[in-house]
């Protein structure tokens, strides 16, 4: 099974900026981000295929965030910039182990990281 580990976490302050990242162990093919704030839902954040030649994100960061990787290391990017506080939350990443369509959906990723805590102060 392909382990998948964050990094990058931490406290910034409103309008500040993050990179996230998550090193996977062996091959992937779709990969995603998903965020979860405390009492909500674990919800999409942004997603990009193997190639990395299409990306998706949620309409909350479109703009601000941008997705990216680099197969050679097998790791995955998140910048984050413009943050605000309501960006706070548990960042997870996420991989497809099969060729599928991008998706949003928490189901078409088969393996899941332990996730990094963002907090946005205001």
């Amino acid at each position: 099974q392909v382990q998948l580990v964050e990094s990058g976490g931490g406290m910034v302050q409103a309008g500040g900026s993050l990179r996230l990242s998550c090193a996977a162990s062996g091959r992937t093919f779709n990969m995603g981000w998903f965020r979860q704030a405390p009492g909500k839902e674990r919800e999409f954040v942004a997603a990009i295929t193997w190639s990395g030649g299409t990306t998706i994100y949620a309409d909350s960061v479109q703009g601000r965030f941008t997705i990216s990787r680099d197969n050679a290391k097998k790791t995955m990017y998140l910048q984050m910039n413009s943050l605000n506080p309501e960006d706070t939350a548990v960042y997870c990443c996420a991989a497809a182990l099969t060729r599928l369509g991008l998706s949003r959906v928490k189901t078409s990723y088969d393996t899941w990281g332990q996730g990094t805590q963002v907090t946005v102060s205001s």
